[in-house]
């Protein structure tokens, strides 16, 4: 079975913002995260602060362990690093990473937010691109994902925006999705957080993190989402480190199942500790659900 949970950063014991990816050489799976620094004696949410991006490894899904910590500084002092995605292209051979940064640490919710680009031969070692703009200083939590006529679509949160979640596009002939385009907003019918798009059944999916559990969004087009009316990972689990909500989450698809890779904060007097699970999820009359609490069995390496 599952193990719950399925992943604990042995360093500073608040892992965060989980995405998951399966290694194109090799095919190994690699999780990368935000690596909060819980364990820390530090003021206010500062442990939330000059984070790196922690990477842990699996031969089959189930069983993860911790490989470091990602080398992500390209300018002076102790700076902050959120909620990764990256994704391979082909075409070159290349893997993206798209992170929200943060100049310094605060001790409060606050400061300047952008997305960084990086590129690498073998996740490991990163090369600095530069920084996508879309006119806002508040942008943080990006999601991409392949279009079916070419190019990458982005998601993120834009605060200035009431946090909606807005989109842009790549187009189709630029290889080094250097090129951002602003669509607009996807999803604005409240602030939400951490957007993740795919394909699963036939259909196309967001989740976004409303602090509520994640709210589910369908679309047959990438453009027009339509929100579902219940929330999935709201009520609180019975796992190992499974209490509270699920929180910022990643869905990998994969042998047609899908999973749900979150995380939770399982002590309400001790918040800062965090733990990764996972979950699986079904396809109900249309509707997106999840037991997180039903027992089952991943080996990705079949």
């Amino acid at each position: 079975m599952i193990p719950a949970p399925l992943f604990k950063d042995p360093i500073y014991n608040g892992p965060a913002d989980p995405m998951v990816i399966r290694k194109e050489e090799d095919g190994l799976y690699y999780m990368f995260y935000t690596q909060r620094r819980a364990n820390q004696q530090v003021e206010g949410v500062s442990y939330c602060y000059g984070c790196s991006i922690g990477v842990a490894e699996s031969k089959n899904g189930s069983e993860w362990h911790y490989r470091g910590a990602l080398d992500l500084e390209f300018e002076f002092g102790q700076n902050t690093f959120w909620a990764p995605e990256i994704v391979y292209e082909k075409r070159r051979g290349d893997y993206h990473m798209f992170v929200s940064y943060i100049q310094g640490v605060y001790l409060n919710w606050g400061g300047d937010s952008r997305i960084e680009h990086y590129v690498s031969k073998d996740l490991f070692r990163w090369e600095h691109r530069g920084y996508v703009s879309f006119g806002s200083a508040r942008i943080i939590d990006p999601c991409l994902f392949a279009l079916p006529g070419g190019g990458w679509r982005m998601w993120y949160k834009d605060e200035r925006q009431n946090s909606a979640t807005c989109y842009a596009d790549c187009p189709a002939d630029c290889a080094d999705l250097s090129e951002w385009i602003y669509r607009g907003v996807a999803a604005g019918d409240q602030p939400e957080e951490g957007p993740n798009v795919f394909s699963f059944g036939g259909t196309y999916w967001m989740i976004a993190d409303v602090w509520n559990g994640q709210a589910v969004y369908r679309s047959d087009d990438l453009e027009h989402f339509v929100r579902q009316p219940e929330n999935i990972l709201r009520e609180s689990g019975t796992r190992r480190d499974d209490q509270g909500r699920g929180a910022h989450a990643d869905v990998f698809v994969t042998g047609g199942r899908a999973f749900i890779v979150y995380f939770t904060h399982p002590d309400p007097e001790y918040h800062p500790r965090s733990a990764v699970q996972m979950a699986e999820l079904k396809i109900e009359d249309g509707r997106l659900v999840c037991d997180r609490n039903a027992e089952f069995e991943v080996n990705w390496a079949d």
